[in-house]
C-alpha cells in the first residue's frame, strides 16, 4: 500500500512474539453483550502517511455516527478506539493486541501500509473481523480479513486501454518506489500492457522516501520518448518526480498515469506540473454522485472550514463502518464463519457508489481522472470492476 516498506527481520520476530500472546488469550465475547460495541481503528497519526491522519479520523467518526443514527451494529451503539498505525509494524502489532485484550474491541478497521497489515494479521489471527481499507497490492487471503481498497487489476485492466486514446503511441516507461506495492503493481501492469499491444521500454525503482529528484530517470525518459509513463510512486516521491518531469518540458508529449495520486499529493505537485497527468482510483472527493455529496455535506457540517481533505485513503474508513453494519445485519453475529458467509456477495452503498464483497475483496467503481491544475476531472467511470482475487 501507500507507504509499505520491507519489514525487517527484527520487526517480524517482535510481531511473532506479540502474536504468541494473542494466540494464548482467547477473545470470546457475546455479540449481545451489554454496552457499546468497541471498534479499533488504526490510522496514521505519525510516520510518512501522517498527512492523511486527520482525514482518516474524520471519515471514521462520520462512519460511526451514520451507523449509530440507524441503531448501531447488532443493536449496540458503536464506540471508536483509535490507535496509531504510523509506527513500525511490530509496535502497531502491540497496539492491536492492546485493542483486543485491554480495550476489548470486537472488530479492527485499518488504513495503513501493507507491512503493518501483515503484522496486525499475525496477532489478530482471525479471532475478530479485520477490515483493511486502502489501495494495496492484493494477493492476501488471510482468514477473517476483508479488503475494501483498490487492487492493481482494478486500477489497470480497463484504464490502460483508455489511456492509449490520449497517448501518442503504446510504449511504456515504468517508475516506482522499491517496495511490494509498486513492484507487484508493475508486474501486473506488464500483462495488461502486452494485451493491448504495448511494450515496456524500461523500468526504474527508487528507495522509498529518499531525497529523490529523479533527474536520471527523467533524462532517460527524454531520451527514449515513451508514449506513457506509469508511476507507482507515493507521497513526496510522486511530487518530486512530476515536478522534475515538468521541469524537463516533457508534459506536452508524454502522458503519465499514477496509480496512487489523490487530492493531497496533487496539491503538492502543483498546477504547473500536472499537464497530461492522470490518476485511476476508486474515489475522488469531487465525484458527482448523490452519495458523495451527502458524505461531503456531513463532513462540512461537522468540521466547517477546517474539514480535512478527503481522498480514497481516508474515505475507506467510512466505508468500513457501512460494510460492517450491513454484514452484521445479515449475519446476526461477529463470529468468523457467520460473518464470512454473510459478507460474500453482499452489496453496500458508499460515497463512491455501490460495492459488492466478492471473495473478501470489493467489486467497485473505478474512476479515471485527468489532472486540471490541482483539481481532478473524471474522464471515464468503469462500473463494478472485479478484483480477480480468489480468496474463499
Amino acid at each position: 500500500m501507500f507507504s509499505s516498506i520491507t519489514t525487517s527481520r527484527r520487526s517480524l520476530l517482535r510481531a511473532a512474539g506479540v502474536g504468541a500472546l494473542a494466540i494464548g488469550t482467547p477473545i470470546l465475547r457475546s455479540a449481545h453483550a451489554a454496552g457499546p460495541m468497541k471498534i479499533g481503528v488504526l490510522i496514521a497519526d505519525s510516520g510518512p502517511a501522517a498527512l492523511f491522519g486527520p482525514a482518516q479520523r474524520a471519515a471514521a467518526e462520520l462512519g460511526a455516527a451514520a451507523i449509530n443514527a440507524k441503531g448501531g451494529i447488532l443493536d449496540r451503539q458503536v464506540e471508536i478506539v483509535f490507535a496509531d498505525a504510523g509506527a513500525p509494524p511490530a509496535e502497531v502489532s502491540k497496539s492491536a493486541v492492546k485493542l483486543m485484550l485491554s480495550d476489548k474491541v470486537e472488530m479492527i478497521f485499518g488504513s495503513h501500509d501493507s507491512a503493518v497489515r501483515q503484522g496486525v494479521e499475525n496477532v489478530v489471527k482471525g479471532k475478530i473481523p479485520y477490515v483493511y481499507t486502502p489501495v494495496f497490492e492484493g494477493d492476501d487471503c488471510t482468514d477473517n480479513v476483508y479488503f475494501l481498497g483498490e487492487v492493481p487489476e482494478q486500477e489497470l485492466q480497463k484504464t490502460l486501454p483508455k489511456l492509449l486514446e490520449f497517448a501518442k503511441g503504446n510504449t511504456f516507461y515504468l517508475v516506482g518506489d522499491d517496495y511490494v506495492w509498486a513492484r507487484t503493481t508493475n508486474e501486473k501492469a506488464k500483462k495488461y500492457i502486452a494485451q493491448i499491444g504495448g511494450s515496456v521500454v524500461a523500468e526504474d525503482y527508487y528507495p522509498f522516501g529518499a531525497p529523490n529528484k529523479f533527474e536520471s530517470t527523467v533524462t532517460k525518459i527524454k531520451s527514449v520518448k515513451p508514449a506513457i509513463v506509469l508511476q507507482t510512486l507515493v507521497g513526496g516521491d510522486n511530487v518530486n518526480f512530476n515536478r522534475t518531469f515538468a521541469d524537463f518540458n516533457l508534459s506536452d508529449d508524454i502522458v503519465r498515469l499514477s496509480c496512487l495520486l489523490e487530492e493531497n499529493t496533487l496539491m503538492g505537485i502543483g498546477k504547473d506540473a500536472s499537464k497530461n497527468l492522470y490518476s485511476a482510483l476508486g474515489y475522488f472527493a469531487d465525484i458527482d454522485l448523490p452519495q458523495n455529496k451527502a458524505f461531503i455535506g456531513e463532513l462540512t457540517n461537522k468540521y466547517g472550514d477546517k474539514a480535512p481533505q478527503q481522498c480514497t485513503i481516508s474515505k475507506g474508513l467510512y466505508d468500513a463502518f457501512v460494510f460492517a453494519a450491513a454484514v452484521s445485519a445479515r449475519s446476526k453475529s461477529l463470529a468468523a464463519k457467520e460473518f464470512a458467509m454473510a459478507a460474500e456477495g453482499l452489496s453496500f452503498d458508499t460515497p463512491s457508489g455501490p460495492m459488492t464483497m466478492k471473495r473478501r475483496h470489493t467489486e467497485k467503481n473505478i474512476f479515471l481522472s485527468r489532472c486540471d491544475g490541482t483539481k481532478f476531472t473524471i474522464v471515464d467511470t468503469f462500473t463494478a470492476v472485479p478484483t480477480q482475487q480468489s480468496c474463499t
